[in-house]
């Protein structure tokens, strides 16, 4: 590290896969492959539910605005990999590193963010189920979807307003992609109230969502428990745990991050490919657990493909 503070424009270099030169290209292939994955998979799921008005429901528009969160977290890392995997020298100006660690950030904020308020939704549709329409009319929506977003956002912009005034004394981003603290971690000075911000920030929103899930979960399944009709029980249980799985997908692939940073025996490589299982798993999965589990999207996946086919076969007539 230096020891002169550096002076725009800055330069950041990423410390990407240590790999052979042979070994980037199919690496490339399997990125842009996941990639496409992401973008189809999420893109199918907006469409089904944009297009379907059988599907402009409360549950259905968060779904939407997970998906959005999705291809936000997915694309930001993702296209940046790809580009590292074709580039030998790897680098990145100070504001695109800003803007894509505000992106990642932004994405871990508002999943739990969004969880939280799609848990609440369950809860009152399967708890309250004469008042849902009351309790949850458009304009409520909109604002838990606002308050959702604003959070998470609002959280992520004041963590990066510490950046401002912050000399820095190196380059080299010791991570595969921007964040908080790989950037920080180069300030020729101490960072203390940005590192206490930071792990106030990741405890609330850990925490907070955790609350809300585990709160409305317990109650209902005690609500399940309770009611004799055994039909619309299967169907609370199966979106429900729909939205379980999602959950502990995402908080697992964030715990496994947390523990291999830990661990000095686990190989540099293997902790970068850690690092984006958070990133790269939910946004994969989400759609493949929606469109397979929930039979409403997959009726509107099914019905799309049908009517895409139908069109194809008019325009070759």
């Amino acid at each position: 590290m230096m020891n002169e503070s550096l002076k725009q424009p800055i330069i950041f270099t990423l410390q990407s896969f240590v790999v052979s030169k042979e070994a980037t290209y199919p690496l490339f292939v399997l990125s842009l492959l996941v990639y496409i994955v992401i973008l189809v998979g999420n893109g199918a799921l907006f469409t089904v539910i944009a297009c379907e008005k059988k599907l402009h429901k409360p549950m259905y528009i968060m779904v939407c605005n997970l998906v959005a969160c999705d291809l936000l977290g997915g694309t930001a890392v993702m296209t940046r990999l790809m580009h590292d995997f074709l580039s030998e020298t790897r680098t990145i100006s100070y504001e695109a590193a800003i803007s894509q660690a505000f992106c990642v950030h932004t994405y871990g904020s508002a999943a739990q963010t969004l969880l939280s308020a799609m848990a609440y939704d369950r809860y009152v549709a399967i708890c309250e189920p004469l008042r849902y329409h009351t309790i949850m009319t458009p304009g409520k929506l909109a604002a838990l979807l606002f308050l959702a977003w604003g959070i998470a956002i609002g959280l992520v912009v004041v963590l990066f307003s510490f950046h401002a005034g912050i000399p820095l004394c190196g380059t080299l981003i010791m991570h595969i992609y921007c964040g908080n603290r790989p950037i920080l971690s180069l300030a020729c000075v101490p960072t203390p109230i940005n590192n206490i911000y930071g792990l106030c920030m990741s405890w609330f929103l850990s925490t907070g969502s955790f609350l809300i899930i585990s709160f409305s979960y317990v109650k209902i399944l005690t609500a399940c428990l309770l009611k004799r009709e055994n039909k619309s029980n299967a169907k609370a249980i199966q979106t429900c745990a729909t939205h379980l799985t999602i959950y502990v997908l995402f908080e697992l692939a964030s715990v496994i991050i947390i523990v291999t940073q830990r661990f000095d025996e686990v190989s540099p490589n293997a902790k970068k490919f850690c690092a984006i299982l958070f990133i790269v798993v939910p946004p994969t999965i989400n759609p493949i657990i929606y469109g397979i589990v929930m039979k409403d999207i997959r009726r509107g996946i099914v019905k799309l493909v049908k009517s895409r086919v139908s069109v194809e076969k008019m325009d070759s007539l």
